[in-house]
């Protein structure tokens, strides 16, 4: 089918108390993965494409591979350009067929945060592509992007207010204490201001940071109304467990559908476990 709606499948979500979520993709087997998976669970599912990735795949190349992906999908399957850094990436990804785009402007000072994110959605929203923004510093340590423990700040509710009407954002990912990487330590989500920004703004956010959050606190998030939840990490540690594993064994195996085969096989297990903790599963 053709790719799916991003803010249909969040509002979806949002109404129905079950967040999406987002899995990046780095490479072919990551994106068989995930997508055969989402169809085995009937859920929606959207593939996280970052700069990085883009970069190490080809812009030409990750499009490709996820259109063709979304065309044998029987589920809704949705591209979309995660932690844009600037309007000439997310220029670059409309003209290759991306479906929705954050954009995040979250290191510049508000106003300016605001100023790029407003240009970004008049753009997106003129070609029917729907956009995600971010409002607060989220930490750790993903992809290109690093943000220290000390530069991280907590969102403002009354900001995430002046933000979402001034810029006409679809879904918003306000930083409550989550972090990109391997947590040190247990997460310490700030679950009362993300109460506030969901009665504050009413639209569906979206949770950075998704691996190593223990279960419960997934699941209070959704009920506090994050419809979106970004999974990178989990994934890519079972892909390289799974071939670390191979080559324990057997170290003289060179074929690399030996390895990668069973490293697909690993991210489905990663990915089957979050749908369902999303609950997700039978939405699609």
């Amino acid at each position: 089918m053709p790719f799916g709606s991003f803010k249909g499948a969040l509002q979806d979500g949002l109404k129905h108390g079950y967040a999406v979520g987002q899995f990046n993709i780095n490479n072919l087997e990551f994106t068989q993965a995930i997508v055969e998976v989402a169809n085995e669970e009937g859920s929606p599912v959207i593939l996280g494409a970052s700069e990085g990735a883009i970069k190490y795949m080809g812009i030409e190349y990750m499009a490709a591979i996820a259109k063709a992906a979304a065309e044998k999908s029987k589920v809704p399957v949705i591209l979309h350009l995660d932690h844009g850094g600037s309007f000439e990436m997310v220029m670059k990804c409309l003209r290759h067929g991306w479906t929705s785009i954050m954009i995040d402007g979250s290191h510049h000072p508000f106003d300016e945060n605001v100023a790029l994110t407003k240009k970004v959605v008049e753009a997106c929203h003129a070609l029917g592509v729907h956009v995600e923004g971010e409002l607060g510093r989220i930490g750790g340590v993903e992809d290109d992007l690093t943000v220290d423990a000390r530069e991280a700040a907590l969102v403002q509710p009354g900001e995430a207010v002046a933000f979402v009407q001034a810029t006409g954002i679809d879904a918003l990912a306000p930083a409550i204490g989550s972090a990109h990487g391997h947590y040190q330590g247990k997460p310490d989500l700030a679950f009362d201001r993300l109460r506030e920004v969901r009665d504050l703004t009413g639209l569906p956010l979206v949770l950075h940071g998704g691996t190593g959050i223990p279960d419960e606190d997934i699941r209070q998030a959704i009920r506090l109304g994050v419809s979106k939840i970004n999974v990178n990490t989990e994934n890519q540690s079972a892909f390289t467990d799974a071939i670390r594993a191979v080559f324990a064994k057997d170290q003289a195996v060179y074929d690399p559908r030996k390895y990668l085969g069973p490293a697909r096989e690993a991210i489905k297990d990663a990915v089957r476990a979050k749908i369902r903790l999303f609950g997700s599963a039978g939405r699609g």
